[in-house]
């Protein structure tokens, strides 16, 4: 059974971390179900294990957390939905790279829900569109954005950490850092794109796709 929680006030980055890591004890523990929590941060920045300082081009501009999630710099403010998972990956395969599969597919089917089409890159860490609208690359082809994160961490086979889309957070606050160490493109949301998408639609949407995604683990 997985319960499912919604955090309707902005959520301390420190205090996720510390509530992730105490609930994901207790599900290996056997003692509480698997947890999907939905939440906003305060503007602030994350360095994963994989993080550059180099990356962080403006550090004294929002609050720096260094996390022991996979992964580079990432920003998380208001208005971008976080969903942190906190499941059992032991009773669901002990498959790892499966497991991030079955987090990017339940992203991109959430989109679809939306008209937006994501997609997935090899070499580039989240979930990504075209872009049509905007001018081509150098080599020609066409730009993308990014418009989903995704970085987790497992301790004794259960994860914690996960996605975050952007649904209309302030895409300013990105040029703060080189997101995830990548330089060649973009960062984009559902409102950015164009489509009138609120927190609550994309919850509902998540939520929907979620049981579809992982019905069968």
């Amino acid at each position: 059974m997985v319960e499912w929680k919604i955090s309707n006030e902005l959520v301390d980055y420190e205090s996720a971390c510390a509530a992730m890591e105490q609930r994901a004890a207790q599900i290996a523990a056997g003692e509480a179900d698997e947890l999907i929590w939905l939440l906003e941060h305060p503007p602030l920045y994350t360095a994963g294990t994989s993080a550059n300082v180099t990356d962080l081009t403006d550090p004294d501009r929002f609050p720096v957390h260094t996390t022991k999630r996979g992964g580079q710099y990432t920003y998380h403010g208001p208005g971008q939905r976080i969903a942190y998972v906190m499941l059992d990956v032991g009773k669901r395969g002990r498959d790892v790279r499966a497991f991030v599969q079955q987090l990017e597919t339940w992203v991109i089917e959430t989109l679809a829900e939306f008209n937006v089409t994501g997609e997935i890159r090899e070499g580039r860490v989240g979930v990504w569109v075209e872009r049509p609208d905007k001018p081509l690359q150098a080599d020609g082809t066409l730009a993308e954005d990014k418009v989903a994160a995704i970085g987790i961490r497992l301790r004794k086979w259960v994860s914690f950490h996960g996605i975050s889309i952007n649904v209309e957070p302030d895409l300013e606050h990105f040029t703060g850092i080189v997101p995830c160490g990548i330089t060649q493109y973009g960062v984009t949301s559902l409102v950015d794109l164009g489509l009138p998408v609120t927190i609550e639609d994309l919850d509902v949407a998540l939520r929907r796709n979620f049981s579809k995604v992982f019905a069968a683990s």
